[in-house]
């Protein structure tokens, strides 16, 4: 029989449509890498409603979609996930199976960082075919597998011990101190409470509205304590508290500032974190329950006082037994910072000026080594950790003597205590003899009709011929007005500014900038005249004075201040070769002079077997010449034989104390206490 090539032809075309059509099926069919490739992404992008849809009907039953979700988002938010990264690939299986064509296994491998160190980890996913799909059969081992279903993971913080704050001998400035927190049990009360809170009230000296605002916290719950203040141990008031129903204290391990008002303003104080500051460190790891440097070098040195939070992520089951770690990170304290300052020094000046207005600082003449940096008046830092009533704050922000304000940080007019530099710099250029005499006729003196009312006053016209010597002894302006305007404005403004006027002081601290002129380039001779008795627009913070004199002990070199102590440490130059030696000298001379010399201003501060030298200064603040006003009164000084110590001490409105001679007495108590000790 004859074969028909047409007909041949038209079966084959048919075998391949057919072949095609149901190659064509095969590739359209659901896959499970599709399934598994979906679910994963979505797990890495966290988009866990879109991770449930891939999910078998099966674990749906098990778990809702909102309990799917909320899980997954409560436990990676609170571990801190970031970083988040898995992939799969699939498990070799027995190609002779009978459950190949229903399911396949795929291997996970996750990593991810946490608050508390990375997670990694292996496990099997299984994807079913479930109505001609393909699905995800999950459970919690998923997220990890040591978590069952029932499981939960927690977050265990250990929070690091601030570092403290030590004086050069090691004693403390700022430390962690065991103290007792009073407070109240609020079922423990009586029905009539009012009564008991009154005398809590009472004997803590706090106002009975705040403790009630207390007790009304949101979270507050009848069997909590509620805290309300920190007293020391032993406080005698203990037993009359215990007394109290409902109210009972705990140790506590708190923030303590042991010099109290001393140091206040130089160590500061730390206090709970509020929103803005949360909102400024948000990315370095506080939390709303943090305590975070408020002032001075609790604030300045925040980061290496702070540490580093630890702590650790578990799992327990139903029970609340634990099963499992999953990341754990130690806490690494705060270092401690040990300081130039000699506590004791810094107590004894304070006291000096307790009942004053002023500001000190004082310095090792050979080092640069800050010892003591004073405020006064000032307030007590431990009342911020016990909680500042409204009244307490109310009296300070009131008060006209303002202790809350730093004044060894704030930069004044240094008077006549500026008078040494001016002389040691026209010295150097040689435009001053020491042994000339100039004629100075009077109290008052301008230098010429161009000054027209203005003129330049000296306390006492008792000297007509004038030389450094007298000038000094007698602190006259006239004389240094002099000097200022035979250097000339160009040659002052260059050879003061050396001595680190308009720059920052190298110290963990903030102090205003000394400055000679609020501009570039002075008025008028007027300024410039003012300027050469430290008055016109030169201002100084009283560490600058005090540093500016160390060129005096030093060959003529300005050292750098420094309060952070280093072990073997040298002293560090500032302004290196300022001044000739003849020139430190001669200056220093003078002002042992101002001293020994009965006709000196400083002669009362003189102490029989130290000899010191130094310079009294009085600045006056007035808005108009002849007319009463503050005035403020400097005395800056150094013992001269194996140099211990440089202080540089001002208060405000000495003009009816006997102007700068007010401070003779606290400088010599200062120098018998240090030196001779």
């Amino acid at each position: 029989m004859k074969k028909n090539p047409i007909a041949a032809w038209s079966r084959l075309f048919a075998l391949v449509c057919v072949l095609t059509a149901l190659a064509g099926c095969k590739h359209n069919e659901p896959v499970p890498e599709e399934a598994m490739r979906a679910f994963t992404d979505a797990w890495q992008q966290k988009r866990y409603e879109a991770m449930y849809d891939w999910l078998t009907a099966e674990t749906k039953q098990k778990i809702a979609q909102e309990a799917f979700v909320t899980r997954h988002k409560a436990i990676y938010e609170g571990i801190g996930m970031s970083g988040f990264a898995l992939d799969w690939q699939p498990v070799e299986q027995d190609p002779n199976s009978r459950e190949l064509k229903d399911r396949k296994s795929y291997t996970l491998h996750v990593k991810m960082d946490t608050t508390y160190g990375p997670v990694a980890y292996d496990q099997t996913a299984l994807v079913m075919k479930e109505e001609g799909n393909w699905r995800i059969q999950w459970d919690s081992t998923y997220i990890h597998p040591k978590l069952g279903d029932k499981d939960k993971v927690r977050v265990e913080e250990t929070r690091p011990e601030r570092g403290e704050i030590l004086d050069r001998e090691g004693f403390g400035l700022a430390v962690n101190a065991e103290k007792l927190e009073v407070g109240i049990i609020p079922k423990k009360l009586p029905e009539q409470s009012d009564e008991a809170i009154a005398k809590l009230a009472e004997l803590l000296k706090l106002n009975p509205k705040d403790i009630q605002a207390q007790l009304k916290a949101t979270w507050v719950k009848p069997d909590y304590f509620v805290p309300v203040t920190i007293v020391p141990e032993g406080d005698n008031r203990l037993e009359a508290l215990a007394a109290i129903p409902g109210v009972t204290y705990r140790k506590k391990k708190v923030r303590s500032y042991p010099l109290e008002e001393a140091a206040a303003h130089m160590v500061g104080y730390i206090g709970k974190i509020n929103q803005e500051e949360l909102t400024k460190y948000k990315d370095k790891g506080y939390g709303t329950d943090d305590w975070i440097g408020k002032a001075g070098l609790e604030l300045s040195l925040e980061s290496k006082l702070r540490g580093t939070a630890g702590g650790r992520i578990y799992i327990v089951d139903a029970d609340g037994k634990e099963k499992a770690t999953l990341a754990k990170r130690d806490a690494v304290n705060g270092e401690t910072v040990k300081l130039t300052i000699d506590s004791h020094l810094q107590s004894m000046m304070y006291q000096q000026l307790a009942q004053d207005s002023g500001a000190a600082s004082a310095i090792h003449p050979m080092t640069g080594e800050v010892l003591a940096l004073v405020s006064a008046p000032s307030y007590n830092p431990n009342f911020f950790i016990s909680g500042v009533t409204a009244e307490q704050w109310k009296q300070w922000n009131e008060d006209p003597n303002k202790p809350l304000l730093n004044r060894f940080a704030r930069a004044y007019a240094p008077g006549s205590a500026f008078k040494p530099i001016t002389a040691a710099i026209a010295l150097q250029e040689n435009l001053l003899d020491p042994n000339a005499e100039k004629t100075i006729e009077g109290k008052q003196w301008k230098k010429d009709s161009s000054w027209g009312n203005y003129y330049v006053t000296r306390v006492s016209s008792s000297q007509s011929a004038v030389n450094l010597s007298k000038a000094m002894m007698y602190s006259d302006n006239i004389y240094f007005a002099q000097v200022a305007l035979d250097m000339g404005e160009q040659k002052f403004m260059k050879d003061a500014g050396q001595f680190g006027f308009g720059e920052k002081l190298s110290l963990p601290l903030a102090f205003d900038t000394s400055s000679l002129s609020n501009t570039p380039k002075m008025k008028n001779d007027v300024q410039l005249a003012d300027s050469g008795y430290g008055q016109g627009e030169v201002v100084m913070n009283a560490l600058h004075v005090a540093t500016t004199y160390t060129v005096f002990t030093n060959g003529g070199t300005m050292l750098k201040p420094t309060l952070i102590l280093s072990e073997g440490s040298k002293p560090e130059p500032w302004k290196s070769g300022l001044l000739r030696p003849d020139v430190v000298q001669t200056v220093t001379d003078k002002m042992v002079e101002v001293i020994e010399n009965p006709a000196g201003t400083g002669h009362s501060a003189m102490i029989n077997g130290i000899k010191l030298a130094g310079k009294t200064g009085t600045a006056e603040l007035k808005q108009k010449k002849d007319t009463a006003g503050q005035e403020n009164g400097w005395f800056v000084a150094f013992n001269t034989d194996n140099p211990r110590l440089l202080v540089a001490l001002m208060v405000e409105n000495v003009q009816d104390h006997g102007g700068s001679r007010y401070l003779s007495g606290k400088i010599s108590s200062i120098f018998t206490y240090y030196v001779k000790k």
